[in-house]
């Protein structure tokens, strides 16, 4: 993804990010080839100060003082910080004056990015002592080195937003990974009831995985389906880098593995294996495989750890997050299942790749969705991008910025991103203020209610994007039907579902089986029908027990 963006705060531009790290992480290298790849300027806080004292650091230790030298750093860095839209790394003990680190902790209130470099220390070390100059190691370097950095680095791992490892990469793989980074998207998620975690979105977002897993798991139960084996390798062999005992659970594709067969598979491999309380589960792949794990999760002894790792622009935006799990039974869709949320979910956009362009359409449905309940802006980006969307080709896509200049596959990603990045804050919205759907979050069934009839009546082989597209065409019909909005508000929900290539009518069955099954729903209130209509865009509304003929003609209209 290239990005040319700079943050601002109260006014003023702000880093893109601050990078710190302890002397010969390769700050000053690592981020001048970032902060090319990102268009952005770079700067060094050391190099700033040199030219503000006017003379080099160590010959302004020896003139003045440590506390001399930290009090101006941290001046300099509190103007860079107010002032330069790049990426800026710090000298290596300024995050340790008490000042500058509530200089950090107040910009990364604000939304900034600290991404701590980790460097192998044998690695640092000789780079230290190569470079010379460095005050703080003076005498015996590598003993001063390794002094310092039993010092910083608790102080380094809790500031920091992010860290990235560099041990076995070349500067440019090491600036890849840090510009992966910078480009993170992060949601957070809390509210009543709600243990908080963050959404993170982005390239190589699956690299946190051990960081939200923490180090009280010893097995992990890694869940996956067979068509994201290439993902569920790379998962693998993080979680075994990272030290877990990695437990190997395959199921079905689809709703096919969202059963109580499989369930119970599962459970007995758990018991087998000696699963304890303080274990763990990752989720791996599209929504049924997300909201099994979350299921099994929630139900080994009484609740245990688990991460999403979500690999469908479907799982992205909806059923990874939310702390929705469940399974199907023959009677319908997610009839049995929790609310059990996440310790995190990583939405790695590389996952995107692998995707058939039918399977990453059908995600535009609840992208779709959330714009129509919540965030016309999400509406619009669909609008303006429809034609790049409904070719996306996962061979190219996460290939990074073509010749080409617009229309290129870093164009797209950037695209993806934000898309997924507004979903899933709508979707925050709405659990964080309602995790058990008691109200408010019941919007965002908008169009679920065909839609869950559509699925089982076609035995699943309908996917749910392309489902809810055709319950939210459904629903706005509805709506006009009772007085609520007028045609022209229909007729845009067929224009935009269609130009994003998703279907805006069926007839695969009657509608007195539709009408048992929409019965069945879980908005329904004993025998009364209960939709999830609109007023208008970003206007939902319940409507309880409509008229029986509109319920008909507008199923009529959506099966022509």
């Amino acid at each position: 993804m290239n990005v040319n963006l700079t943050a601002t705060v109260n006014g003023g531009v702000r880093p893109r990010a601050v990078i710190i790290g302890m002397p010969g992480a390769g700050k000053t290298r690592i981020g001048k080839e970032a902060s090319g790849m990102l268009d952005l300027p770079f700067a060094d806080s050391d190099i700033e100060i040199e030219h503000e004292a006017g003379m080099r650091i160590p010959q302004y230790f020896e003139e003045h003082s440590e506390r001399a030298f930290r009090e101006l750093e941290c001046r300099v860095i509190g103007d860079l910080i107010d002032s330069f839209g790049g990426v800026l790394a710090l000298g290596g003990g300024a995050p340790m004056f008490e000042a500058t680190h509530r200089l950090l902790e107040r910009y990364i209130e604000d939304g900034g990015e600290v991404i701590y470099l980790e460097a192998d220390p044998r690695e640092a070390m000789e780079r230290a002592r190569r470079a010379g100059g460095r005050p703080m190691l003076a005498g015996d370097s590598d003993r001063r080195w390794m002094e310092l950095f039993e010092q910083r680095d608790p102080v380094f791992a809790a500031l920091a937003t992010s860290r990235v490892a560099t041990h076995g990469f070349t500067p440019a793989g090491a600036a890849r990974k840090l510009v992966d980074m910078i480009n993170e998207h992060k949601v957070h998620v809390d509210g009543k009831g709600i243990e908080p975690y963050d959404v993170t979105i982005g390239e190589g977002a699956m690299n946190h995985l051990a960081d939200v897993l923490g180090s009280k798991p010893v097995r992990v139960a890694l869940i996956h389906t067979t068509p994201v084996q290439r993902h569920s390798d790379r998962a693998r062999t993080l979680l075994r880098q990272a030290g877990y005992e990695v437990s190997d659970i395959v199921i079905p594709d689809a709703e096919r593995g969202k059963t109580i067969e499989v369930a119970n598979g599962i459970w007995q491999r758990l018991g087998e294996e000696g699963f304890t309380r303080s274990d763990a589960v990752v989720g791996l792949g599209g929504g049924a495989a997300t909201d099994l794990a979350g299921f099994v999760a929630a139900t080994w002894m009484r609740g245990i750890r688990y991460v999403n790792c979500p690999t469908s622009l479907l799982a992205m935006v909806d059923a990874s997050t939310g702390g929705k799990t469940g399974i199907n039974t023959p009677q319908g869709k997610n009839l049995v299942g929790s609310f059990y949320t996440p310790a995190g979910v990583l939405a790695d956009l590389k996952t995107l790749g692998s995707l058939p362009n039918d399977i990453f359409i059908e995600g535009l449905g609840e992208v779709a969705k959330s714009g129509f309940i919540k965030d016309q802006a999400i509406l619009s980006i669909l609008e303006a991008h429809a034609d790049e969307l409904r070719g996306f080709d996962g061979a190219s896509f996460g290939s990074g910025p073509s010749d080409s200049g617009a229309g290129s596959s870093g164009d797209l990603e950037d695209i993806v991103a934000q898309l997924i990045e507004r979903t899933v804050m709508v979707k925050a919205y709405h659990v964080s203020a309602d995790l058990r759907e008691a109200g408010l979050r019941e919007f965002l069934n908008y169009g679920h209610t065909l839609g869950h009839a559509i699925e089982k009546l076609e035995h699943f082989r309908w996917r749910h994007g392309n489902a809810v597209a055709v319950g939210m065409v459904y629903a706005a019909e509805l709506a006009h039907l009772v007085g609520y909005i007028d045609q022209d508000l229909v007729d845009y929900h067929r224009a935009l579902l269609s130009s994003l290539g998703l279907p805006t009518s069926w007839n695969g069955g009657s509608f007195e089986d539709v009408l048992a099954l929409m019965h069945r729903d879980k908005k329904a209130r004993g025998n009364t029908l209960r939709f999830v209509v609109l007023k208008g865009i970003g206007q939902p509304v319940h409507l309880d027990d409509p008229p029986a003929d509109a319920v008909e003609e507008a199923f009529r209209r959506i099966s022509r």
